[in-house]
Formats: C-alpha cells, sequence, structure tokens
C-alpha cells in the first residue's frame, strides 16, 4: 500500500471530524493532481458509508450511472433509478438511515462534486437539503465533498448565498507538497536524488504528487524530464490543457491569463494584465484571477510604497509545471532529447534562477524559521521601484514588528555563489531606492538566499544574514 506522505495537518482535521460529538460537513479543494482523493481515502482505508466519484467531462446521465454504481457497490438500496439529484439524495439518506443508526461514524464522501453539476443540474442544492434535512442531525456523520474544479467549489459551497450557505463545517484547502514533503515522497520510492536535483525536479513538476509519481528511479532526472515531455509518451505535453480543463468550464481566458504571467519576470498589476490580454481591468478579471488563487496556479503579492497599497497587487505564475510548461515545451516542434542537449544552457540557466526564486517565495516559513524570526509578526512582499531606471526590483522584503527589514536578494547555483563588487553594489542600490521610495524607519539588512551560501570574500562579510537550500528543507 503507498505511504501517505506529509499531510500532517490535514490528518489532524480529519481524524478530529472523526472523533467529533457532533456532524461535521467537510470540505476539500485544490487544483487537479494534487492528491485530495488520495488523502481522504488513505485517511479512511476506503471505509465509507457511501462513495461516489463524479465524471469529469461526463454528462447528466453518465454523473446518474455513476451513482447507481456506487449505491450498488456499498449494499444501498436504491428503488429506481432517479430523474433528479434531489431523488438520488432522497435515496442516499433512505438507504443510510440503518447505517446511521448504529452509532459508528458512517463517512460519505462524494468526490470530484463538480462533476455532478452537469447540464446546470443543481446538485448543489440537493447537497444541501440532505444535509440540512437529516444529516446534520446525525452525530456520527462525517460528509465529506471534494472537487478540483475550485471556483466552483468555492461559489457554490464555501461562499454559497442558498442552502449551504455556511454550512461547512471544515474548509480544507490542499496545497502542492513542499520540497521537504517531495523529499520524503522520493526517498520512499527509493530515488537517491541528492537535494539540488529534488530542486530541479521541483522546479520541473512542483509538489505535485501524481507528477512526482511518474518519475522512475532508474532514470536520472534529465531522462525522466525527455521521457514525459519530449519523447512520443505524450503524457505530460497534453496535461496543460486537461489541467485547465478540469478546473474551469470555459478555460480559454485562464490559460491566456497563465500565458501572459509567464513571460514576466517580475509579475503584473491587474492593469498591465488588462492591457496584455486587451480586456476590461473589471470585475470579470478579478474573478478569474481569484479563481487562479484559490488553485495555487499564481499568486498576489501586495505592493508596499509609503504605504501598504493592496490593490495595485503584483500577480505571479507560481504553479512550476505551468512556468516550465510554457517556457520549454509549448513549442511549435520540440526534439526528442530537448533537455539532455540543452541542460546548462543560457536559456535554461536563466529560467532555474526564476523558478528558485519563486520556489523561495513558496517556502516563506522556512526562510521565516532559518532566520530565527518565526515567532515575530512580519509582511513579506516583493518590491518595484517607481523611480530608477531600469525599475530596481528586490525579490522578497520581509517587513518585521521589530523594526528590521530583512531586503532578501535570491540567487541559484550548483556551487557557492561569488559575491563581487558589481553585484553588491546593485543590492545596495536596490536597498537605497527601496528605503528612499517607502520612506521605512526600519533597519535594513542585506539577505542572501542561496543554495549551498556565499563564499568568502571581501563582500560576504557585507552580509547581514544567509539562508541556504537546506534551510529550505526544514518542516
Amino acid at each position: 500500500m503507498e505511504t501517505l506522505i506529509g499531510r500532517q495537518a490535514e490528518i489532524k482535521i480529519l481524524t478530529s471530524a472523526v472523533g467529533s460529538p457532533r456532524a461535521e460537513f467537510v470540505a476539500l479543494y485544490g487544483r487537479r493532481r494534487v492528491g485530495k482523493t488520495f488523502l481522504v481515502n488513505r485517511m479512511f482505508n476506503n471505509k465509507f458509508a457511501f462513495k461516489m466519484t463524479g465524471v469529469i467531462e461526463g454528462t447528466l446521465k453518465d454523473q446518474f450511472t455513476a451513482f447507481a454504481d456506487a449505491m450498488s457497490d456499498y449494499g444501498l438500496e436504491m428503488p429506481h433509478r432517479p430523474q433528479d439529484w434531489m431523488q438520488a439524495f432522497v435515496m442516499l439518506k433512505n438507504a443510510l438511515k440503518s447505517r446511521v443508526g448504529t452509532g459508528e461514524p458512517c463517512v460519505v464522501f462524494i468526490d470530484e462534486l463538480p462533476a455532478l453539476d452537469a447540464d446546470g443540474s443543481h446538485v448543489a442544492s440537493a447537497v444541501g437539503y440532505f444535509w440540512n434535512n437529516w444529516a446534520c442531525m446525525h452525530d456520527n456523520i462525517v460528509f465529506i465533498i471534494c472537487g478540483s474544479a475550485t471556483s466552483w467549489m468555492i461559489t457554490n459551497v464555501i461562499d454559497s448565498k442558498g442552502g449551504l450557505h455556511d454550512r461547512i463545517t471544515v474548509e480544507m484547502p490542499i496545497h502542492p507538497f513542499t520540497l521537504k514533503e517531495t523529499e520524503e515522497y522520493l526517498e520512499d520510492k527509493h530515488f537517491v536524488w541528492n537535494r539540488q536535483m529534488i530542486l530541479q525536479a521541483y522546479m520541473v513538476f512542483g509538489g505535485i504528487p501524481y507528477y512526482l509519481s511518474l518519475l522512475n528511479n532508474d532514470e536520472s532526472l534529465v531522462q525522466n524530464v525527455d521521457r514525459l515531455f519530449f519523447s512520443q509518451d505524450v503524457r505530460m505535453r497534453s496535461e496543460f490543457r486537461r489541467l485547465f480543463n478540469t478546473l474551469y468550464k470555459k478555460p480559454d481566458k485562464y490559460i491566456d491569463i497563465i500565458k501572459a504571467l509567464s513571460t514576466s519576470r517580475q509579475g503584473m498589476t491587474r492593469e498591465e494584465l488588462a492591457a496584455a490580454l486587451k480586456c476590461a481591468n473589471n470585475g470579470h478579471l478579478g474573478n478569474r484571477l481569484q479563481d487562479l488563487i484559490y488553485c495555487d496556479l499564481i499568486r498576489k503579492n501586495i505592493v508596499r510604497e509609503k504605504e501598504i497599497k493592496r490593490k495595485d497587487a503584483i500577480y505571479q505564475l507560481c504553479d512550476f509545471f505551468c512556468l516550465f510548461y510554457l517556457t520549454f515545451v509549448n513549442k511549435a516542434e520540440v526534439e526528442q532529447q530537448f533537455w539532455t542537449h540543452h541542460i546548462n544552457t543560457p536559456p535554461i540557466n536563466t529560467w532555474m534562477g526564476l523558478s528558485y526564486e519563486r520556489i523561495c517565495m513558496a517556502h516563506i516559513e522556512q526562510i521565516k524559521h532559518a532566520l530565527h524570526i518565526d515567532t515575530i509578526s512580519t509582511l513579506t512582499y516583493s518590491w518595484r521601484s517607481k523611480s530608477t531606471q531600469p525599475a530596481a526590483q528586490i525579490d522578497l522584503v520581509i517587513e518585521r514588528a521589530d523594526r528590521i527589514i530583512n531586503v532578501c536578494e535570491v540567487k541559484y547555483s550548483q556551487e557557492e555563489y561569488e559575491l563581487d563588487k558589481e553585484e553588491y553594489d546593485k543590492i545596495v542600490k536596490r536597498k537605497t531606492a527601496f528605503i528612499s521610495e517607502t520612506g521605512l524607519r526600519h533597519i535594513p539588512w542585506l539577505t542572501m538566499i542561496t543554495t549551498v551560501g556565499i563564499a568568502r570574500g571581501k563582500y560576504s562579510e557585507m552580509i547581514q544574514s544567509q539562508v541556504t537550500l537546506d534551510d529550505l528543507f526544514e518542516v
């Protein structure tokens, strides 16, 4: 049986739900392939009173067939084929009455709930009726719903204005693995890769368990990348479109946003995005951006000027698979051993530097722990100058309640990073512009985040604090 890696906080929450003295309504959501279903199945060892899975891109007829099949699998009586979801959930309620009466935990799991809403079938209303008029009255029921179409889950369940309004007792977003969890996963699969290689794998696949499961421990990372993306096996070449088709009913406008952000190292404001997309900067754009944030595909970084300006936030693509795919795979023609032939070339080295910056942004808690400031209230953001030409940018700023600011510079290299006078002067210039433009009176500490540290030299002594790759692997 495959080991459940990480997810300690989620396991604790689900364990608490089972032991709760009241009925619990649990909503899980997150991007496709992140391991939501695997978590629930392993947590309950597939011991459910009832479980069904919606048919992705299936018709309403397909969904009812899946429901009837699941009823049969769990030995539940179904007097006739349901005509709508209200009938279906009434049948489920009646079939579960005897199970509820035993006093044992009665776990009901509806996986890929958004798929059940085929043809506008109003499944959310039926789920609301099932919970409000029966399930919530039985203390031993744990009702779990799950979906990859995160925007649907948020709109129709989490933030429902109808029958499910404020009914969810446990809201659980499932995020990609951290670097440490990725390391644990690969070790469990008997990989002997060092942390530099695991870091590079993370740059390609992110912390997505399904993608990691496709890796072969008999091959090097370079060979794995060629096989999965550039060979005749087109599994990962077609994953990009499948990902967005699963998440959104009308995916093209979401893909346009992702493509636009993939071209920008610094990220883009809403105004810049609207201009690039040639669309209005209105609520529709804002809703799509929020949907992408919910799915861990993009990140919203606040802007610091003389004051915090959240409305001028900068959006960045933070899904590593999407960034890799759009940078290298989404080309008209790609040679079958592209990665083997081009590794360590300038385009790939540039991409690795960009990816490492974004990996650091995804591991802020580990960085704070390494700096011994994880108990201090902080505000984190990137910063872009409005006065210097070209615009100076700081990768990461950690503004602390103790009146110190860690001005962080992220550098990727496979050996110790050599900080010379030219680069040090650039860092100081960026720091000076930041203090001048923001007017902050905090003490600025220059902080370098590298892979294996800074080589000793005249300018390394000017850096107040350092973080390395090993620090990012801390729990």
